[in-house]
């Protein structure tokens, strides 16, 4: 193996499944690297594999064999306790559904991970996440007062604020329209400039163009695994759509 230092990076990793006397063998002997400051796309079909290795690299979900260091830390050998400590310090997770809680503000959504941490200013650590997301003026609104692309963006800015070793993201444009998404793309290429590693899952070839490398899998093992060559800059693929038109202030329902 290469002597560059990973963040993350997996040996011989499986998945089973139990289902009646049949075991569905969901992940394949994965080998994994990713380096700091990649943002590695994964792509596949269905059932290819892809989500239950997002599942792992996020200890959410235990390998049946191979190891899983995350940032120097072995979490395969780690227990309940440990894993939760990793989750909520470690890692970011962006779904395709925001989860956030309709009576918070877009601060105290930011601000829900910190509950469980023992740092210290967690009011302007979460203020700061949204800046970084360009929402520093949003930060008082309700979810129901933003647009699908602002809420997604509040998502991100929540899975920053603990500054996680990866950024975990799972077809995060997936609820967006073209426009929104591109906008996500672009969040995501920012960051990932400042130096955030993460790793996105995604259906959307156009979506995994704009990562620095691509890995494909299919039947829970990686079959391909190259670097992009003609990177989408979503910079420049905004510049090119439509003017979007005037944004509608949306009423918080009751």
């Amino acid at each position: 193996m290469s002597d560059t230092p990973a963040v993350v990076r997996t040996e011989g990793l499986g998945k089973d499944y139990l289902g009646g006397a049949i075991s569905v063998h969901a992940l394949r002997d994965v080998d994994l690297r990713v380096a700091p400051g990649e943002m590695l796309a994964i792509m596949g079909p269905s059932g290819s594999g892809k989500t239950t290795l997002l599942n792992m690299l996020g200890c959410v979900d235990l390998p049946s064999r191979g190891r899983y260091w995350l940032d120097g830390e072995d979490t395969s050998r780690m227990g309940d306790r440990a894993l939760s400590r990793v989750r909520n310090e470690k890692i970011g997770f962006v779904f395709q559904t925001f989860n956030l809680l309709p009576r918070l503000s877009a601060l105290d959504n930011v601000r829900l991970p910190l509950l469980y941490s023992t740092r210290r200013r967690a009011r302007q650590a979460a203020r700061e996440a949204l800046v970084r997301v360009a929402l520093g003026d949003r930060a008082h609104h309700f979810p129901t007062q933003l647009s699908g692309g602002q809420q997604q963006r509040v998502a991100i800015a929540r899975a920053l604020v603990m500054a996680p070793a990866i950024l975990l993201a799972d077809e995060p444009t997936g609820n967006l329209d073209s426009r929104s998404g591109e906008e996500i793309m672009l969040v995501f290429q920012r960051l990932n400039a400042e130096g955030v590693t993460m790793l996105l899952v995604t259906h959307d070839a156009r979506v995994a163009q704009h990562a620095t490398r691509i890995v494909e899998m299919r039947d829970g093992r990686v079959v391909g695994d190259r670097p992009v060559s003609d990177r989408l800059r979503a910079e420049e693929v905004l510049a090119a759509m439509p003017a979007p038109d005037p944004e509608t202030p949306q009423r918080e329902t009751t």
